[in-house]
């Protein structure tokens, strides 16, 4: 199977392909705007290095948010273009989840009564925020909170926290008697989880957990920054 995975939700963006079980090709560059214009030329980049083109994708995978309302877009039109094109399946990933499936598999430090918390930033005062246990099963819902109040939704024992917002949502609880480690590593969604999230999910499932027809809807936790022009965009003398 070759199956592309795909992120421009947050401050990164990535393209990466997987075949048979492996990552063959990866393209990563963190940054805070121009998502839309270096994804596609990122894929191309990546179907380039593995020999593969468009044809041969099976399946493509995208992180569908919370995030940046711009990126999210860009990720999920770019994503929604190919499989319609190709008549392939699209699955959904959230970022949240793609950062604990890289802490959770590549650190090593998750203790065996410890939740792993998810803390990503907003570039607001909030931090995007979800609870996982162990096999990564959601504990709680995705919200945008401030730090300082995030406490109220996370329970009790020993919490290690993953995230480009880890820092701040750790300074938070810095003086509340409990035990909290930050997973190591640049805590952002990365379309190497992507790819390997929806290859564990086609591997459990099969085509019938994946998305034809009806596309993964994207997952917002702020409206957009939009306003209403004055006078609604009309000329006035």
């Amino acid at each position: 199977m070759n199956l592309l995975g795909i992120d421009a939700a947050c401050s990164a963006c990535s393209a990466a392909l997987l075949q048979e079980d492996a990552i063959t090709a990866h393209r990563y560059r963190a940054m805070q705007r121009g998502h839309v214009e270096a994804l596609m030329p990122m894929v191309a980049a990546v179907l380039h290095d593995a020999g593969a083109g468009y044809s041969d994708l099976d399946m493509v995978a995208v992180t569908v948010g919370p995030g940046s309302f711009t990126g999210l877009r860009a990720g999920l039109a770019a994503a929604r273009g190919i499989v319609r094109a190709l008549g392939i399946p699209l699955v959904g990933v959230t970022t949240l989840e793609t950062v604990a499936f890289a802490a959770a598999r590549d650190t090593g430090i998750v203790p065996d009564a410890a939740t792993l918390v998810v803390a990503l930033e907003t570039r607001r005062a909030d931090l995007y925020l979800q609870c996982f246990a162990l096999d990564l099963a959601p504990k709680c819902d995705p919200v945008s909170l401030l730090p300082q109040d995030a406490a109220a939704i996370l329970p009790d024992g020993p919490l290690v926290v993953a995230g480009d917002g880890a820092a701040r949502l750790h300074e938070a609880l810095a003086n509340r008697e409990r035990v909290v480690k930050i997973a190591p590593g640049p805590g952002l969604p990365d379309a190497r989880e992507v790819a390997r999230i929806a290859a564990d999910r086609f591997s459990a499932g099969g085509k019938a957990s994946m998305t034809y027809h009806s596309p993964p809807a994207p997952v917002y936790l702020h409206p957009p920054h939009v306003t209403v022009p004055r006078d609604r965009g009309r000329l006035t003398s």
